[in-house]
């Protein structure tokens, strides 16, 4: 079986499946990617690379697509030659969304289309009305956000079978598409995310164990979408309550979500000033390797996932896995894996306070949070095991590059 996979960040999603593949018998795999991106991979690898971004001039409710059809064009062109050579793949593994696949049924109309459906926007339920609601009236954002579903619409059209991670996410796409989409979470790493009571952490002249009073959060960009604002306020708080408190935060200080502030600042710089704090405690580490994030996790009195409805981040099962006690907001995508007082705790994503004194009580009374940190690392084991979720992933392939198109 001819497996081509597209992601313009590849190996993003497929990281884990094609791992999965390698060595197997009888499968071959490309990958397809923008050619700017960075990431290695082991399997053969094909860049594409648009010949210029969306024009100023464009509607600005269209410039989404047009950066996306651009980016089509590109990746129908890199793959042009392959097809004049006679290859084919038996199954396209995509992730929609981008453009990335919006004509390749043009370029292999016998090709299987397998879509990874990570988010489709709904006005009404944006992070954008959620994070400052008196913009459900505007309606230049209202054209935007639908207008930005265009690309998404024509990849469910045109896909013979989809794929989407939570409950959350697959329930904002149009239920007319619904009953071709599998409900299949990309997996975690259950292995090497796992608990180890002798961990350490250094962290400048500091060592931290279990048990110390460190608190931590981990995001891509430091951004109003992964509620970093309310989580700096929290933090704030919590190290003038608490003077033997530290605070560690992993990720870049960009936005990868989020729109820019109008000041020309970074959210983190905003928020060290708006919301002080003994930066003696306070540690920012920028990017990681995943040993370190891992070895955070497992260490940490308490780990802090804050999110608009969007996307969940692995980082937050990934926290689980280890055996953390994980803080979260109150929204849709947390409540997917996080049930308050079993496996977690919840706070509303808008009271900075109440996430500061549950924040206290974790340090307080670690010995009250043991069966949930137990009871998190269990429903990783039982329901998100990666081992599990790529032989449930392979068979879905298999399923769907046959024609058989029956859900999972």
């Amino acid at each position: 079986m001819r497996i081509l996979f597209l992601h313009n960040n590849f190996p993003g999603q497929y990281a884990r499946i094609v791992k999965y593949l390698e060595g197997k018998p009888g499968i071959e795999m490309v990958a397809g990617s923008l050619a700017s991106n960075q990431q290695t991979s082991s399997i053969r690898q094909i860049g594409y690379k648009p010949h210029r971004t969306a024009r100023d001039e464009t509607h600005f409710a269209l410039r989404f697509t047009e950066k996306a059809v651009i980016q089509g064009q590109s990746v129908y062109q890199a793959f042009m030659t392959a097809r004049k050579r006679g290859w084919a793949p038996d199954i396209i593994l995509a992730h929609s969304g981008y453009g990335d696949s919006l004509f390749l049924k043009d370029l292999w109309p016998d090709a299987k289309v397998l879509s990874y459906l990570e988010w489709y926007y709904n006005f009404r339920e944006s992070e954008a009305v959620f994070l400052k609601p008196e913009s459900i009236d505007d309606p230049y954002l209202q054209l935007a956000v639908r207008m930005k579903n265009t690309v998404f619409l024509h990849d469910l059209a045109a896909m013979d079978w989809g794929q989407c991670p939570t409950p959350y996410q697959k329930s904002q796409i149009p239920e007319a598409f619904q009953d071709r989409i599998s409900l299949l979470h990309d997996g975690i790493d259950t292995e090497f995310f796992s608990p180890a009571p002798s961990a350490t952490v250094s962290i400048g002249d500091k060592t931290f164990r279990r048990g110390d009073p460190l608190i931590s959060y981990v995001s891509r960009g430091m951004e109003p979408m992964r509620g970093f604002p309310q989580f700096m306020e929290a933090a704030s708080i919590l190290l003038k309550e608490r003077p033997d408190a530290h605070v560690v935060v992993i990720g870049e200080d960009k936005i990868a979500y989020s729109t820019a502030r109008t000041d020309g600042r970074t959210y983190l710089e905003w928020a060290l000033e708006a919301f002080p704090v003994d930066r003696e405690r306070f540690h920012f580490l920028g990017k990681q390797p995943l040993a370190v994030l891992r070895d955070i996790f497992r260490v940490s009195a308490a780990h802090v996932y804050l999110t608009a409805p969007f996307v969940l981040s692995w980082s937050m099962m990934e926290a689980m896995s280890t055996g953390a006690l994980v803080i979260g907001s109150d929204t849709a995508p947390v409540r997917d894996i996080v049930s308050d007082g079993e496996n977690g705790v919840l706070v509303p994503f808008f009271e900075p306070h109440r996430l500061a004194e549950q924040l206290c009580e974790a340090l307080d009374h670690p010995g009250r949070f043991e069966t949930i940190r137990a009871n998190a690392r269990a429903l990783m084991l039982e329901r998100f095991d990666m081992r599990d979720l790529t032989k449930a992933h392979f068979n879905l392939i298999e399923r769907v590059a046959n024609g058989q198109r029956r859900d999972i």
